[in-house]
């Protein structure tokens, strides 16, 4: 069963050339039945980051620290 969650940054994030505002929220889905988006490498939140707003997660360092996630029902 897919699970369903909204992902925001939590500040303005400056690294490597790249810049992550609070405005750039996305809804992602997991594959996987889990209580946490992040579990595999963030896979599904790198995918649709690059996707949307040509944003790479891996060059500006992100973790899991930088952002607030909300399981959607």
């Amino acid at each position: 069963m897919a699970k369903v969650f909204k992902v925001t940054p939590k500040r303005v994030k400056k690294v490597n050339g790249t810049v992550l505002t609070p405005e750039m929220s996305i809804t992602v889905t997991t594959l996987q039945h889990t209580n946490d988006p992040f579990y595999n490498g963030a896979k599904e939140i790198k995918e649709a980051y690059l996707r949307l707003y040509r944003f790479d997660y891996q060059k500006a360092c992100c973790s899991k620290n930088d952002f607030n996630f909300v399981k959607l029902d």
